[in-house]
């Protein structure tokens, strides 16, 4: 089935009908999503029908203050049998679901329980917090074209063979152009990317794709895109021109050229996860978030889960102001990455903290999130240290506050020297 051929037609009954089946099976997650896209088609389809909307919404509550209540029973089993960490996202998660104030006192009783048992365990881990030593300087890769071939091999080892092979072949003045290319110096590499197309006297070969990019970074717009769209005649399936015209025409505001472009994609790119993204991040950038929004939500519907859609959701949630949606998504991400035991994207690591922090959620883990993050990305540590001294000081620990805030003031004048 292509990308473009899972929107559905269905009314919000169907959708109100197919939540209430999962709030019978006791599956009330997936009840709320189902809900939620009835309001959706509501609003499009009989946006004056106030009953019904009020009777979702209802449906909405109801399905959340029984799911709130299984995660406290959840985060209990999980306290009795000493699985802590996970306890207290089950207590967050009912937390924000829940309007109950007995189940919140009884919740915030559970958190306060957890956060005494683990501030001696974060408190003993805590790494040495001098300032590192500075790192020696990059050295900047040499510009003589007879001595920088181990710098070129290298920049274009990650392209696949058959271009690699065509880049070894062209003139001299390519590689001066690509290196300069991708050290940022790109009046430099349109120069020599310009030489190298004449002596090739043809406008298909990839140095005119290289020479639209050296001129969409100067701000040469027309010319960038006259290139690219040249390319693509000799090359209709490089992902990488269509990319780079979709930023063109994002960054002139041509949203309409954009869509047409890419309703033009060969069937293969058409279908793949990048051709998706990239008529996303295209509504995102026409800021049709609401449209933006359904289409991510309709991809993981249909073919589950895919962190670059789920990244471009959470994204477009934020700009809806849906940040405990975002917060949702960052923290799916975070459990992915756990679960294939890879390294989680800093990024990710800061969006779900921040989210966090700024709706006052204050908890140990985000106290630890942005210790890992302090060490992972040092450039940052003042700003880390400085949420760390604030979550310190809403828990009313006033003395490691203080630490942590001279700690910051440290980094801050590092970073200013």
């Amino acid at each position: 089935m292509g990308i473009l051929n899972f929107f559905s037609s269905k009314d919000p009954e169907d959708y109100d009908r197919k939540g209430d089946a999962f709030f019978e099976a006791g599956t009330y997650g997936k009840a709320i999503l189902e809900y939620e896209r009835a309001i959706e088609k509501l609003e499009k389809s009989s946006p004056w029908d106030d009953g019904f909307r009020q009777s979702l919404k209802e449906k909405i509550n109801d399905c959340k203050e029984r799911l709130a209540r299984e995660h406290e029973n959840t985060a209990r089993e999980l306290m009795a049998a000493g699985h802590d960490e996970d306890a207290r996202q089950y207590i967050e998660l009912a937390l924000e679901l829940t309007q109950d104030g007995h189940l919140k006192s009884k919740l915030e009783q559970h958190s306060e329980r957890l956060e005494k048992s683990v501030r001696a365990g974060i408190q003993a881990s805590l790494p040495n917090f001098e300032p590192p030593p500075p790192e020696p300087e990059e050295v900047e890769a040499p510009q003589d074209p007879e001595a920088d071939e181990e710098y070129y091999s290298a920049l274009i080892g990650t392209l696949p063979e058959e271009i690699q092979d065509s880049y070894r072949n062209y003139p001299p003045d390519f590689k001066i152009g690509y290196i300069a290319l991708n050290q940022g110096n790109f009046e430099r590499a349109a120069d020599y990317l310009y030489r190298a197309m004449q002596d090739m006297d043809d406008d298909g070969t990839y140095i005119s794709l290289e020479l639209a990019t050296a001129n969409f970074n100067l701000g040469n717009y027309d010319e960038a895109c006259q290139l690219a769209e040249t390319f693509l005649k000799h090359h209709s399936d490089a992902l990488p021109a269509y990319q780079l015209l979709c930023e063109l025409f994002w960054e002139t505001k041509s949203f309409d050229r954009a869509e047409k472009l890419l309703d033009g994609l060969p069937e293969e790119l058409a279908e793949s996860v990048a051709g998706y993204l990239l008529k996303g991040e295209t509504l995102f950038q026409a800021e049709k978030y609401a449209e933006a929004k359904s289409f991510y939500r309709s991809f993981l519907k249909q073919y589950e889960w895919n962190e670059g859609v789920a990244r471009a959701l959470a994204k477009t949630h934020e700009a809806l102001g849906e940040m405990a949606n975002a917060r949702y998504l960052y923290r799916d991400i975070m459990e992915q990455c756990r679960g294939c035991h890879t390294r989680i994207d800093p990024y990710v690591k800061q969006k779900f903290a921040d989210l966090s922090f700024n709706s006052g959620l204050n908890t140990a883990e985000i106290l630890d999130i942005y210790l890992s993050l302090a060490q992972e990305v040092p450039q940052k540590a003042a700003d880390y240290y400085q949420k760390v001294s604030h979550i310190y000081e809403s828990q009313g620990n006033k003395i490691e506050s203080q630490r942590f805030q001279q700690i910051a003031e440290k980094y801050e004048k590092l970073n200013s020297e």
